[in-house]
This record gives C-alpha cells, sequence and structure tokens, in this order.
C-alpha cells in the first residue's frame, strides 16, 4: 500500500457556485470524495487553506512549502499531492520545486471546472495525480493535467479555460497516463536544491513590469519607491525595452536590486540581441536574463534566491545558479516515452 499526502489548498477544484460567481470553499475530504482514488494508495488530508489561487501571497507559498517538507519528514509518506487553483500554479509549482530535495515527488494538481460540475475534470486530475505521487521517483515537483506530466520549470497556463491548461511552449511533458498507469520520458539530473526559509520567513517584495510601447519607468520607480528588492521586466520580443527603462535598471541595480529580464512573448528565450534599451543594454546595466522562464516564474526565482540567501550574502549568486539550472522538460528530438524510467 502507498501512502499519499494530499494538501489541500483551494482553486476551482475546491469551488462551488456563490450566486454570482464561483469561489474556493470546499475541504480537501470533499475534494478527495469527488472522485475515485487509485487501487494501492492510501490517502491522508491536509487542510491547509481555502483560497482563489488568484489570492495567492508569498507568505501562502512558505506555508505550503514548509507543509510539504514537513509531510515528507515522515518516512511512510510515499509522496504529496497538492491541489491548487490553476491562475497562479505554476508559480507555487516553480517554487516548491526550488526548495525540493527529495526522491519523493511533489504534485501539483488542480481542475478548470468547478467542483460540483458534472462534466468537471477534478475527479481525473486527482485520480491521476495520486498515481503519479504514490510512482514517481526523482522529479522533484511536477504539474499533473490533463493526462499529461510536466516539470514545474517552464510550464504556464496556456489556456483561460481548456481542460488541457497546461504546457511548456519550450518544451515536451516528462510522461503521460493513461489506462491506470505512467509513461515516462527519460529522467533529466535534479539541480541542488535552495536552502530551505525559516518558518517565519517573511517574502521581499519582487514586482512584474511588463514593456510595450509608449512604455517609460513611472512604474519601475514606483516598485522601487514601494520598497521591492526584485525586478522583472517582461519586455518585448527577445527581451527588449528602451533607454529610459535601461537607466532605470541600472540605477536599481547600483542600490541593490536583483533585476530579471523576461520576455512577453510566448515561447523562446531571451537573448542579447539589441541595444537602444534592448537585452543587450539592460544586461549592461546588471540586470540578467531569464532564459526560458515566463515572466511569471522569472519572478520566483527572484523571490527564491532571496529568501535562500543569508543575510549580507550576494543573492545574485543565488540567482545564477537557479538560472545556470538544466530544464527537465523533454526536447523535441525525445517525444517519444520510454516505460520505467522515474519509478
Amino acid at each position: 500500500m502507498r501512502h499519499v499526502v494530499v494538501i489541500s489548498t483551494g482553486g476551482t477544484i475546491a469551488s462551488r457556485w456563490q450566486g454570482d460567481g464561483y469561489a474556493a470553499e470546499a475541504a480537501g475530504q470533499e475534494v478527495l470524495a469527488a472522485g475515485a482514488v487509485p487501487e494501492g494508495v492510501d490517502v491522508s488530508v491536509v487542510d491547509l487553506f481555502t483560497v482563489n489561487s488568484s489570492r495567492l501571497t508569498t507568505a501562502h507559498q512558505l506555508r505550503l512549502l514548509h507543509a510539504v517538507h514537513e509531510a515528507l519528514a515522515d518516512p511512510g509518506v510515499d509522496g504529496v499531492v497538492v491541489t491548487h487553483g490553476t491562475d497562479t500554479l505554476e508559480e507555487s509549482a516553480f517554487f516548491l520545486d526550488l526548495f525540493h530535495h527529495d526522491r519523493r515527488p511533489v504534485v501539483l494538481t488542480g481542475a478548470q471546472k468547478p467542483l460540483d460540475a458534472e462534466d468537471g475534470d477534478a475527479a481525473g486530475n486527482l485520480y491521476d495525480a495520486l498515481l503519479t505521487a504514490a510512482s514517481g521517483r526523482d522529479i522533484g515537483a511536477v504539474i499533473v493535467f490533463g493526462g499529461q506530466v510536466y516539470a514545474a520549470r517552464g510550464t504556464v497556463k496556456k489556456h483561460t479555460v481548456d481542460a488541457h491548461a497546461f504546457g511548456d511552449p519550450d518544451g515536451l511533458p516528462l510522461g503521460r497516463l493513461e489506462f491506470g498507469r505512467v509513461s515516462w520520458g527519460r529522467r533529466r539530473p535534479r539541480p541542488v536544491p535552495l536552502p530551505m526559509p525559516a518558518v517565519d520567513a517573511v517574502g521581499p517584495r519582487v514586482d512584474i513590469l511588463t514593456h510595450h510601447s509608449d512604455a517609460d519607468a513611472v512604474l519601475l520607480n514606483a516598485a522601487l519607491a514601494a520598497g521591492a528588492r526584485g525586478l522583472v521586466v517582461a519586455g518585448t520580443g527577445a527581451g527588449n525595452a528602451n533607454p529610459e527603462v535601461a537607466a532605470a535598471v541600472r540605477e536599481a541595480v547600483a542600490d541593490g536590486v536583483l533585476v530579471l529580464v523576461s520576455t512577453r512573448v510566448a515561447a523562446g528565450a531571451v537573448a542579447p540581441l539589441y541595444t537602444g534599451g534592448g537585452a543587450v543594454d539592460l544586461v549592461a546595466a546588471g540586470a540578467r536574463l531569464a532564459g526560458s522562464l515566463r515572466p511569471a516564474q522569472a519572478r520566483i526565482a527572484v523571490l527564491a534566491a532571496l529568501l535562500a540567501t543569508p543575510e549580507g550574502e550576494d543573492a545574485g549568486q543565488t540567482l545564477d545558479a537557479i538560472l545556470r539550472a538544466a530544464p527537465q522538460a523533454l526536447r523535441a528530438s525525445e517525444l517519444y516515452l520510454v516505460d520505467g524510467v522515474g519509478h
């Protein structure tokens, strides 16, 4: 018998109609009771909090991180499933993955339709997540949704309402679920985990600024004035802005703020190709490039680096280590999936 801990945090998978819209309200046992549990799997439930995930804060994510580690402190636990809202699931998954040090998996799942929907996807996704948590090994934190297993890093919500809501624009799933079993692709080496933040840690402010035509440094400077210790510039194209933004970035970096450049484009990596305020100038101003991390996960990278770095040490080095880590997602040349890997 495999033992899986389900940590319930709310989201659409726990939502019911409130008269004018849906909101998370169901407890974890109610979510679990909506579908079947795989044969040979025993489940215990932890109700951590119940919120729509658009309301999530760093404080929530820190509570979740420590709850996962507390569950895995029990050697009798074979894996953890986190039921989570889809709006910010990609952020929490990457956050958990950066600190994950255990062979046993953490599997995040949710639903695109509410708990009481007749044609809902909650039961199927939860069944698949339980199966993955019970059998997977050395995969870190993953997202299970729509019959696929995705590495946390690089996976984003790609559709607002479709049942196949998640995907990696620059990679392929780690595995697939069909006929009551998981088929795995080739396993990637896991990166070195970050040191755990303290239980009473307070998350620093990290903001995302999206570049667009007519953009200036007003919002960037407002974020700094509000106390931001990290910034993500979601640039155009391969990570571009303009001279005014580049000048503001230079001042921010000189004041000790971590600045990471991502892109508002759906796929592809940022690259120092253009001057005139482009990524060439942003790098010269002291910003780092996020590779293929989309803005929300780029923000998590900065946040985690700040949380994991002891006071007085250089959080930039921690961020560099996060950015250097190789993605776990399969490349297009490895489209086939082979059974037996990951167990």
